[in-house]
């Protein structure tokens, strides 16, 4: 399996008259990611199903990756994606079977998945800087400690892909 994971991009900071759940994109983040999204596009990156947090700043994000899905009607809310990570989220993705998809969710939890996947220890989620709009790209079977991964890319480095903006 190939799995992408990813931070939703930067979103309006929480305040005391909204909702956490109710934080929407900023302009800058949908700018931004949208060019994260075509760079990654550009360079060849695909995934067959994008799976978002319900929290309307990754349900934006996913809906920004859809140069990056074959089929729009891919891009589905995923409850367990609010949730610290667990083996319940592994196999409802496996149950999905799909071979390419994409996780859009939140931090700490980014973080932790993706050394959890790669190292088998989700305490080490501390070394990955899954900073708004940063993915890791991971390949190999859904198991803790079983997933390489191939690369981790930066919202910055994202961007600089996009050879349309060359």
């Amino acid at each position: 399996m190939e799995l992408l994971l990813v931070r939703h991009a930067i979103a309006e900071d929480a305040g005391a008259s909204r909702r956490d759940h109710d934080r929407a994109l900023t302009p800058v983040g949908i700018e931004r990611f949208t060019r994260c999204a075509a760079g990654l596009a550009s360079s060849g990156w695909r995934v067959d199903l994008v799976l978002h947090s319900p929290l309307l700043r990754a349900r934006q994000t996913a809906e920004l990756m859809t140069p990056l899905v074959r089929d729009e009607s891919k891009i589905e809310a995923f409850d367990l994606l609010a949730e610290p990570p667990d083996e319940a989220l592994l196999a409802a993705v496996e149950r999905r079977g799909e071979e390419r998809v994409a996780l859009v969710g939140h931090e700490p939890w980014m973080s932790t998945m993706c050394a959890w996947l790669a190292a088998g220890r989700p305490e080490l989620g501390g070394n990955f800087a899954f900073k708004k709009g940063a993915m890791a790209r991971l390949e190999g079977p859904l198991r803790p400690g079983a997933m390489q991964l191939l690369a981790f890319v930066p919202p910055s480095i994202a961007r600089r892909m996009d050879v349309a903006e060359s």
